[in-house]
């Protein structure tokens, strides 16, 4: 639904190209907005989407017809905190995939939740 241009929630589409098969692979994400800057963050460290954007670095961002260029940056551990609580304060469907709700608890794994800047292309 969301490559046909229906938002669903803070849902939109990343499209990265698979690090293996070459295949543009399209990955359901949220975004999380701070001081003007976006970040998506990976509840699943090992999860495919992860990986490709970690080998590609950069995709589209987009739903409908309204694609965007972005470049992917993974932040480093020490800086993903205030990110970490802002995705679980403004993406309150994603905070179920955390195992909890309390930002301190979160924080902590930060070693363990991925963040991606996501930049202009």
């Amino acid at each position: 639904m969301l490559r046909r241009g229906l938002k669903i929630g803070s849902q939109d589409l990343v499209s990265v190209r698979g690090r293996k098969s070459g295949e543009v692979r399209r990955t359901p994400i949220s975004i999380a907005t701070i001081d003007g800057g976006r970040y998506i963050v990976a509840a699943f460290p090992e999860a495919a989407w992860v990986q490709n954007v970690r080998a590609s670095g950069s995709g589209t961002l987009g739903h409908g017809p309204t694609v965007e260029r972005v470049r992917l940056v993974e932040l480093p551990v020490e800086e993903r905190a205030p990110v970490l609580r802002a995705f679980l304060q403004q993406v309150r469907g994603g905070v179920r995939f955390f195992g909890s709700s309390d930002p301190d608890v979160v924080v902590a794994g930060a070693d363990c939740y991925p963040v991606f800047r996501l930049d202009p292309n």
